[in-house]
């Protein structure tokens, strides 16, 4: 992973808010209140960096493959604690599937035919800008856009989720994407 491997923490730090996301709109929703999502990615981030040697990556790509694994991991470790060890294939595998799914709709967010490591490079930093913005949006616009954009459920569907009427929704929609294109513009300004 060039030099930047000499430097696994703050390599896997960046990755903190991808994580997040992943399991903040990955939990199955009789999960959330039990379950405490920052710290399965704390415990993920603390297993990446003792385990650091063993990653056997050189991109960006990889290490978000990397970290998704064991994210996964400690996700079903968490689920089968609170089912007091008993162990469920089903939930394992649907965890599993929905961290690789959520994962794939932010890639597809970017989605972009990429020749060349460098424009990788590119994709990969505005993956973590994008996800760095949706962190700064005000909760109720950044649940809808995760919900709408990263989810891919339809606008009926997010109202009723979001307990709002489709226009409460839209508008809450049209400002995020309006307050995104600024934070982004303010960031690449900043270059």
């Amino acid at each position: 992973m060039d030099q930047k491997t000499a430097q696994p923490r703050s390599d896997l730090e960046k990755f903190r808010s991808y994580l997040d996301l992943l399991v903040r709109h990955r939990l199955d929703g009789r999960l959330q209140g039990k379950l405490d999502g920052s710290g399965v990615v704390q415990q993920t981030l603390l297993e990446a960096h003792q385990g650091f040697s063993d990653f056997r990556g050189s991109s960006e790509g990889d290490l978000a493959s990397w970290l998704r694994r064991i994210l996964i991991r400690n996700l079903t470790d968490e689920v089968r604690k609170l089912d007091a060890g008993k162990r469920d294939l089903r939930l394992e595998r649907s965890l599993e599937h929905a961290v690789e799914q959520s994962s794939a709709n932010l890639m597809a967010c970017l989605a972009q035919v990429q020749s060349s490591p460098s424009q990788q490079a590119v994709k990969h930093e505005q993956l973590a800008d994008l996800i760095a913005a949706l962190a700064r949006l005000p909760e109720g616009q950044r649940l809808a856009m995760e919900l709408h954009h990263l989810e891919g459920c339809s606008l009926a569907e997010v109202a009723e989720r979001m307990q709002r009427s489709k226009q409460a929704v839209a508008g809450l929609l049209f400002r995020a994407l309006k307050r995104l294109r600024e934070l982004l513009s303010v960031e690449n300004e900043g270059e």
